[in-house]
């Protein structure tokens, strides 16, 4: 059963110049400001495209790989997910890295970088996000 998520942005103004809101609708958790300063610039206190790529791409990688561990037969204890999207004004998103680190028992390092890589292609906003650079650092911690 396939489900839609909706999210909506209100801009007034040039790019350069102006500055809006984005709401996450469908959880109604809330409306977050965006500007081209927060962007290519520095955040103070408002969020990007960005930062919302690296918190969609975070979550689901931490979902794909928690579910290969555990079928598998080495269910995560605890895994820690870092994403960091590069963007270059003009260029745009030039590379995505993922920092994992996680508790499993029963596994070597090696099997869990292997897991962690699976987890990497499979993940479906990976997917989604072909044709950029996604690089991984995983180990256990």
């Amino acid at each position: 059963m396939a489900t839609t998520r909706t999210a909506t942005t209100h801009w007034e103004g040039t790019l350069f110049e102006g500055a809006g809101q984005v709401t996450l609708e469908s959880s109604g958790v809330g409306t977050y400001d965006v500007s081209w300063p927060a962007r290519a610039e520095e955040a103070n206190g408002k969020t990007s495209p960005e930062e919302l790529i690296a918190a969609a791409h975070s979550s689901c990688f931490s979902m794909a790989f928690s579910n290969g561990l555990a079928k598998a037969g080495t269910p995560a204890t605890s895994l820690d997910t870092r994403a960091a999207v590069d963007f270059t004004p003009g260029t745009g998103i030039t590379g995505i890295k993922l920092t994992v680190r996680g508790v499993v028992e029963g596994i070597s390092n090696e099997d869990f970088v292997a897991a962690a890589e699976a987890a990497k292609e499979g993940c479906p906003v990976s997917q989604a996000l072909a044709g950029t650079t996604i690089t991984l650092d995983a180990a256990l911690s």
